[in-house]
């Protein structure tokens, strides 16, 4: 197990104690490499009266994988921050019909300069990410959304 591995897992357990609503969601050990962050969830728990993902299920589970991978990005560079979402938009794309992914990675390390710098000179930063879900090999929906951290 790598120490990324490591720490993403003690992360997603320490989350698992703050937001209630993920004990719930049928969660598997999360994927993490330091660079990219994969969370997976069963589809039983997350089903609508359809027989099919549950929207909402989706789109908590995109919200959190980005919101996780800027937390332990900041983390890393030894930030204490709160991370919120700013903003995002959801495209559902296909039912999702077994179990699922959210797939997010870092941006450029342009991108990741110009946020830390924001965050030495102004205690706060703002994050673009492009988050999937997906079922397999197929994105079933997307979510592109604007992750803000504030120094503590």
């Amino acid at each position: 197990m790598t120490e990324h591995q490591q720490t993403a897992e003690q992360f997603i357990d320490w989350l698992k104690g703050q937001i209630p609503l993920i004990n719930h969601m049928g969660l598997a050990e999360p994927a993490y490499d330091g660079d990219s962050l994969t969370l997976s969830a069963a589809l039983a728990p997350n089903v609508n009266d359809k027989g099919t993902g549950f929207g909402g299920s989706l789109a908590t589970l995109a919200t959190l994988c980005g919101w996780a991978l800027v937390t332990l990005y900041l983390r890393q560079q030894g930030r204490d921050c709160d991370v919120m979402i700013r903003d995002s938009q959801l495209k559902y794309l296909l039912p999702v019909t077994g179990d699922f992914s959210a797939i997010t990675r870092l941006p450029e390390q342009s991108e990741l300069d110009g946020f830390m710098s924001f965050m030495d000179s102004k205690g706060r930063g703002r994050l673009n990410l492009d988050v999937e879900i997906r079922q397999g090999d197929k994105v079933a929906m997307t979510l592109s959304g604007a992750y803000v951290a504030v120094e503590r």
